[in-house]
């Protein structure tokens, strides 16, 4: 089987920012173990599938081990490639997900998601995870991952996981681990996304963790719109709203290579 892999920057202004991720339109499914394999090979945060569905698209993603049931980067650069290089010409894209239906729209240059939102509930401080994060939060929280909350920007920019340690606790919990703080100079709140238990140990940029981060910052801040910073060395910007039950994610991708592949 032969089929067209686009590798795309996904939150980022220009190439080398933001989350890349594979992307392959298909028009009929392969395996799961297939599928699977392609993106170990890829080694990318996810590689994502998408295959016409009804009015839209069915869309799955993979990191280099496992299937997830929500990635926002690669649902970004998902509706990206079709916009830009698919000749798309409706507003708006519908993918079916393991997540359900999520809609991507353009909104001028940038590309906006509309995803469940996941507001996180205090939980217990994990000292043997806290201690291998090695931080000090001041707040722990839990959706599907736990978030601990620090007092400053700088506190998660600084931090140096020991990552095998990390995945080892992470991985009774099926979680990542999101890590944020208060931002300034325009930006509402920063985070960082840790997931080695997903075989990820850093992700650049995560649209998925801000399911979780924008409820908790919108009432933490009081204001439903927010810009996000994910201060991975990488980097990348989300311009968020928190909706209710929804969360808005915005953001711009820039395109890095497309190839050819067999399998």
């Amino acid at each position: 089987m032969k089929a067209v892999l686009y590798q795309v920057d996904a939150f980022a202004d220009r190439v080398f920012e933001g989350n890349p991720a594979a992307i392959v339109p298909l028009s009929a499914w392969p395996s799961d173990e297939v599928m699977q394999a392609v993106a170990a090979e890829n080694n990318l945060a996810e590689t994502a599938f998408f295959a016409p569905e009804g009015e839209g698209y069915r869309l799955r993603w993979f990191t280099p081990a496992v299937e997830v049931d929500l990635c926002g980067h690669a649902t970004l650069a998902s509706a990206h490639v079709l916009f830009a290089h698919l000749g798309y010409a409706k507003p708006e894209i519908h993918f079916e997900t393991r997540s359900g239906t999520l809609v991507v729209t353009r909104e001028g240059d940038r590309l906006s998601m509309n995803f469940p939102a996941a507001s996180p509930k205090p939980y217990p401080a994990p000292e043997a995870i806290a201690e291998a994060l090695g931080g000090k939060a001041r707040v722990w929280l839990k959706t599907s991952n736990l978030m601990a909350v620090f007092d400053a920007a700088e506190e998660v920019v600084a931090l140096t996981p020991d990552f095998p340690a990390l995945g080892r606790l992470l991985t009774p919990l099926n979680a990542g681990l999101i890590a944020t703080a208060p931002g300034s100079g325009g930006i509402d709140f920063v985070s960082r996304f840790f997931a080695p238990s997903h075989g990820i140990d850093e992700d650049p940029v995560t649209g998925s963790a801000h399911c979780t981060s924008v409820p908790y910052w919108a009432k933490k801040l009081g204001k439903a719109d927010l810009v996000a910073r994910q201060v991975s060395k990488r980097g990348g910007t989300l311009w968020c709203t928190d909706a209710g039950e929804r969360v808005i994610l915005r953001g711009r991708c820039a395109d890095y290579m497309k190839a050819e592949i067999s399998f």
